[in-house]
């Protein structure tokens, strides 16, 4: 049930997102005089509608986008005579570019609100993954027996390692004179041990032995059972209470600002990055398809992201359903950006253009020349819409027949 509930939670939001860039544009359209004719959520047949003012806003049944109908967007419109003077192709250059930008800055907005939700209740993945995968200690702690859930029992003290003299930024670079590089050689040097063991510590430039006794607790294990691969068994083991450096790090209202800031100008950057891998993605989906295997880093429909946010919350990981539509809310900001018709980048590209153009002729004592033609555009706009309706019906093919599975079910 709470899968469903995800899922339909998931595809909400990315509604959500869609209507506040729509919203962008409208709003910065109507500040700067223009006339907005409509505000849409959805394609195709309508659901229902209603009138405030000058605009009709309303619902369609095909919750694939939105849209927001600015009279005179271009010199192709018709215009009714209330609108000649409004028309948004007649309006300076500034104007015109605010009012695109106003949709994309607004899912720049609400990627950045996401993320400093989760830098305030989950933490923001730390991006020094050799640190994260070294053999830095994180901190030390008591050693805890595990139950059969997974669940540890509660416990008190330093733990044997802190009581040895183990610190938060100690590199363990030998147990028992055995070289370890990451945390993981670490854990598994010291499981099978007993008494003790001989730690080889980096420290302020130095080298450090210090000698820690070996608890014996419960952990969880996998177990070798082929009927249930996530099945898992108690064990004893060993334990000194070492933390690896922790995967997230945790902000408070103010340090959020600056981390989620910096965390959001990653993202974008790690966005470009995959927007110009995907001609490359072309080929992994279509196999995917046709019975090869689905990789993590292959593009995701909505319907894909819908079904993970689904996943997420079923297993309580908000912080990636959060996460997941931050990303998403980039992405929809940097791939509008792309100078394509028909999307806010290529009105951009067209706008500035013109701008340019018409400041030179000015410079030359000449007027303002006429508007670019889009309809000598509209081939190449087809095109662009062609292949975006292709990929898009790939990803959706993909996301169906093969899905990604981030947790091994």
């Amino acid at each position: 049930m709470m899968f469903v509930l995800g899922v339909v939670a998931f595809a909400v939001c990315i509604g959500i997102s869609i209507a506040l860039h729509e919203c962008g544009h409208m709003w910065v359209a109507k500040a700067t005089g223009m006339k907005v004719r409509r505000y849409y959520i959805g394609f195709g047949p309508k659901i229902f509608s209603w009138r405030r003012g000058e605009t009709e806003y309303g619902l369609k049944a095909i919750p694939a986008g939105g849209f927001c109908d600015i009279a005179g967007m271009t010199a192709v419109d018709e215009l009714a005579p209330d609108e000649v003077d409004r028309a948004m192709y007649k309006q300076k250059t500034w104007k015109r570019l605010a009012v695109m930008f106003g949709g994309i800055a607004m899912n720049f907005v609400l990627g950045f609100a996401l993320l400093y939700t989760l830098a305030l209740g989950w933490g923001l993945p730390n991006r020094d993954t050799e640190l994260v995968n070294s053999s830095t200690v994180g901190g030390t702690q008591c050693v805890a027996p595990q139950d059969a859930d997974g669940v540890l029992a509660p416990c008190e003290g330093p733990g044997p390692a802190g009581a040895a003299g183990v610190r938060t930024g100690d590199v363990i670079t030998a147990v028992n004179g055995v070289p370890t590089s990451t945390f993981a050689e670490v854990v598994m040097a010291v499981q099978d041990a007993r008494g003790s063991v001989e730690l080889t510590v980096q420290r302020d430039g130095g080298s450090v032995d210090l000698t820690v006794p070996v608890q014996e607790t419960s952990r969880l294990f996998p177990a070798p059972t082929p009927e249930d691969d996530n099945a898992t068994e108690l064990r004893t083991t060993g334990a000194i209470g070492v933390a690896r450096t922790s995967g997230t790090i945790q902000y408070d209202a103010l340090s959020a600002v600056p981390g989620a800031i910096s965390f959001a100008g990653y993202t974008g950057v790690e966005t470009v990055k995959a927007i110009a891998d995907l001609p490359q993605k072309v080929g992994a989906l279509w196999t995917s398809i046709t019975g090869g295997e689905r990789s993590a880093d292959t593009p995701i429909s909505v319907v894909g992201a819908s079904v993970i946010g689904g996943q997420a919350a079923e297993r309580g990981l908000w912080e990636l359903f959060v996460g997941l539509l931050a990303t998403l809310n980039f992405f929809l900001g940097v791939f509008n950006l792309l100078p394509l018709l028909p999307l806010d980048g290529g009105h951009i590209a067209v706008t500035i253009y013109e701008g340019i153009r018409n400041r030179i002729r000015a410079l030359r004592g000449l007027g303002r020349g006429d508007p670019v033609n889009y309809l000598k555009l509209m081939p190449l706009t087809y095109v662009v819409i062609a292949i975006g309706g292709a990929f898009m019906l790939l990803t959706l093919t993909a996301d169906i027949v093969n899905p990604i599975d981030l947790f091994g079910n």
